[in-house]
């Protein structure tokens, strides 16, 4: 081999062991960064060793009601925690009996600790929760024999407590974080509790504060000493906000007795406000029975009961809307120009172009806009439709009429979520053009196929919420605050989302029309059982909706004082007939409470009528059963226009 053969070999081999050791030298410090740095194991062993860091826990916001009185507020309680590496050998059923436990409920306890699926981050050298929620008992028999159980501790924490047994959906419920709040959140380790629904979710981290944490000192046998440095190093908690709501818990309390043995909702807004004064939704809950260690069984108890306790139909229920629909249909025809006030439209029992169809009820023929609200003439508004959907001197075609159709039912509130402080709100149903024109699979397409929407009907879907704000928008002549239950937050002002006025873009004129028109149906149209002059001037609109899985649901909307309102409301029962015969009584009921603060002695046989009376898909007939009777039994006219139809 020549000379500058091995020169040449002899340099790839120096090459190759230059390549070889810097490699090595890369993994080294690859993994001394992943051990220093990503890897926390050792830091957590050492600091471990030496260390107990102990979280404080902070004290959860209060929220009360717009009265000032406390609605809910927090308990001491104490969870069971401790430190795997330092668990050593005890006597487990001792420890058992004290906590009330089996064997295998306790390893079972211990596995999912471990499980890093189930709690992610796992180390065996920091806190991690057994136990939660001790009753006073378990925790002065476990902090008697603390000693025996090298290792474990005892964490105090807060619990919910409930001062009254409404508002269940509205205020929601706290419970131990999942995987994926772990996993998305640093805050929550395992065994921490979060709000799961209601305002409890909505203000989470307003509510929640911040933790502190307590550093002491281990001797080398792992005993606490003491703090370390006196506690220089210490982290105070800091207490979570406190909530004031703009709910009247007796308000709520007494929507929540006449709704009972009923399926619907109920819920009133302050129309200067956008203020939320009650959110009744039926079938509700006790909400204790959220709390402690029987959470679980009580949650699929609600879960399963067939009438959905847990589900808030005032802002997640999407129904028609009925002939509450026709005053939104009014101002659109008035603003457009596609109608006057003083147009007047005929009726047969029914729409004549459609064949009869939607039916009508027998009233005076022709009729005007205002006496068409008052009477609730469904020809009227089907009328008006046609009107301004076949406009071709306006609107070049069918689909540009009815998108501005849609996009000022919008700027009502109608077709997105409102925006309420509250989760999970369902945004309803107001179609665009392109909705039917996929349906009929062509652009032509005619105001009679889509008729029904006039009056509340079709494909059109809203929320009670949405229903009540409709109240409050007339009420003000136009506009609308988004509606919120939280009034207050301390030291922290209202986001501007829910002090900024809304405008729907139709004349304050137009709105006097409808407000006449309301006022009407209650002074004699079919509004007539909320009639309460001379003291109190209603305005409401009824509204039957068409229910293909049963009886009709039974609406009623309004809002009173009519000249200075201090209150819009929409009243829904589900399976309940015309609006007249049970929407409208309770939605006097209301006002009379919100507006007197009790009810009068001439109202309580009322007041105990639609208390008393189920209407449950199972027992659709007691209404029907006791018609006759609670017909010849009304002692007052008001009261024996309950049962007018509309």
């Amino acid at each position: 081999m020549s000379k500058d053969n091995n020169s040449l070999h002899s340099e790839k081999r120096y090459y190759t062991i230059i390549a070889i050791t810097v490699i090595i030298v890369i993994v080294l410090i690859c993994q001394l960064f992943n051990l220093q740095i990503i890897q926390n194991e050792y830091k957590y062993s050492a600091d471990s060793n030496a260390f107990f860091k102990k979280t404080l826990y902070p004290a959860r916001g209060t929220i009360s009601d717009r009265k000032d009185r406390l609605l809910v507020y927090n308990q001491p309680t104490y969870d069971i925690v401790y430190i795997p590496r330092e668990v050593e050998p005890f006597d487990t059923l001792d420890f058992c009996n004290i906590l009330g436990l089996t064997k295998d409920q306790l390893e079972k306890k211990i596995s999912d600790v471990k499980d890093r699926r189930l709690n992610p981050g796992y180390s065996s050298y920091t806190l991690q929760t057994l136990m939660t929620q001790l009753t006073v008992r378990e925790y002065g028999l476990f902090q008697e024999k603390l000693y025996k159980f090298p290792g474990f501790y005892i964490q105090n924490r807060a619990l919910r407590q409930y001062n009254f047994v409404n508002a269940a959906q509205v205020l929601g419920y706290v419970a131990e974080v999942n995987k994926a709040t772990l996993a998305e959140d640093p805050y929550y380790v395992r065994g921490d509790y979060a709000g799961k629904s209601g305002i409890e979710t909505s203000y989470e981290n307003i509510l929640r504060g911040q933790k502190g944490v307590e550093i002491l000192l281990r001797d080398a046998h792992g005993r606490i000493k003491g703090k370390y440095e006196n506690g220089k190093h210490d982290v105070n908690p800091v207490s979570g906000k406190n909530l004031k709501l703009a709910i009247d818990i007796e308000l709520q309390a007494y929507g929540e007795y006449l709704m009972q043995n009923k399926i619907g909702s109920i819920v009133m807004i302050e129309p200067s406000t956008g203020e939320i004064l009650c959110l009744v939704t039926s079938p509700t809950y006790d909400p204790s029975i959220l709390l402690g260690r029987e959470f679980g069984n009580n949650y699929k108890s609600l879960e399963q009961n067939p009438s959905k306790p847990l589900f808030n139909r005032a802002t997640q229920g999407a129904y028609p809307p009925g002939s509450t629909f026709k005053t939104t249909q009014g101002l659109i025809f008035l603003e457009e120009g596609i109608i006057s006030a003083e147009t007047a439209y005929s009726c047969a029992g029914g729409y004549p172009p459609g064949g009869g169809r939607p039916r009508c009820h027998a009233h005076g023929s022709p009729l005007s806009l205002v006496p068409a609200i008052a009477t609730s003439c469904n020809s009227y508004f089907c009328y008006g439709l046609n009107a301004m959907l076949s406009n071709r001197k306006k609107y070049a075609n069918i689909g540009e009429a009815f998108d501005i159709w849609k996009d000022y039912l919008v700027s009502m509130g109608f077709g997105y979520k409102l925006g309420v402080d509250l989760p999970s709100e369902k945004r309803g149903l107001v179609p665009n053009s392109q909705f039917y024109t996929k349906i009929f699979r062509t652009e032509k397409w005619y105001a009679q196929n889509v008729i029904s929407i006039a009056i509340g009907q079709g494909e059109i879907l809203a929320t009670p919420l949405q229903v009540a704000n409709l109240g409050a928008t007339i009420a003000n002549r136009g506009f609308f605050y988004t509606p919120h239950v939280v009034r207050q937050i301390q030291d922290t002002p209202l986001d501007k989302t829910y002090t900024d006025k809304r405008y729907t873009g139709v004349k304050e004129a137009h709105y006097r029309t409808i407000v006449e028109g309301m006022a009407n149906a209650v002074t004699g149209g079919t509004c007539r059982g909320a009639n309460l002059l001379p003291e109190i001037a209603v305005a409401g609109k009824t509204g039957t909706a068409e229910n293909p899985h049963g009886r009709d649901h039974s609406w009623f909307m309004g809002f009173a004082p009519v000249d200075k309102p201090q209150v819009a409301i929409s009243v829904l029962v589900e399976n309940a007939g015309f609006g007249a015969r049970f929407a409208v009584p309770i939605g006097r009921l209301m006002i009379l409470k919100y507006m007197k603060g009790e009810i009068p002695a001439n109202e309580k046989y009322l007041e105990d009528n639609m208390a008393n009376a189920i209407i449950l898909p199972n027992v659709l007939n007691t209404w029907e059963q006791r018609r006759s009777d609670v017909a010849t039994q009304q002692s007052t006219a008001s009261e024996a226009e309950v049962i007018v139809e509309e």
